[in-house]
């Protein structure tokens, strides 16, 4: 089996971005599902769950802790168990439930990418999958933007702190982005 991937054209910026794709929860449609290798277990916000009709009955408890990204530790709600469908797979799929937000209605972590023999490229903005023998080409959630910086935004920026950044604190990629001066400094990165 031979999966070719073509190099994105220099004006495309999309493997920038997340990789959220689209799917269904029970039946139900579900869009902004965010693929993330970096997670260890998928993630359902609370506000999704009761979306889906389900109850605080639905729920197993578990004794689950969770850190936010500032740190934080708190329990999760519990765990529920669906079908989850990607693309033309489904299968059943854990989440855990947690009591925050996310810019996701779903999470997928890196052992559902690697349990479900999927290979996720923010490059090409998919998901591939094996569907038994054949290969099914999930594309990215074309619903859901997420705003990004212009060139143009960079030129503006000024450090929050007002101290003078060092040289080595930021390096720029050479995307024709003009240099940026950082406030008080008479050097450009």
């Amino acid at each position: 089996m031979t999966a070719i991937f073509e190099k994105p054209a220099d004006n495309e910026r999309e493997h920038l971005k997340a990789l959220f794709v689209k799917g269904r929860v029970d039946g139900q449609p579900m869009t902004k599902i965010l693929v993330d290798g970096g997670a260890a277990i998928n993630i359902m916000p609370y506000a999704v769950y009761r979306k889906l009709g389900k109850g605080d009955q639905d729920l197993t408890k578990t004794d689950m802790m969770q850190k936010d990204f500032e740190g934080n530790v708190s329990p999760v709600k519990g765990a529920i168990c669906v079908e989850l469908t990607i693309g033309s797979k489904t299968l059943p799929t854990t989440f855990f439930v947690i009591s925050g937000k996310g810019a996701y209605n779903l999470l997928l972590g890196g052992y559902w990418i690697h349990a479900n023999y999927c290979i996720p490229s923010t490059m090409h903005q998919c998901l591939v999958q094996l569907v038994g023998d054949k290969i099914d080409i999930v594309l990215r959630d074309s619903s859901y933007v997420i705003a990004s910086a212009e060139a143009d935004t960079y030129e503006r920026t000024r450090c929050i702190s007002r101290e003078i950044w060092e040289k080595d604190f930021l390096k720029v990629a050479n995307y024709e982005i003009p240099p940026i001066q950082a406030v008080g400094s008479d050097e450009e990165f």
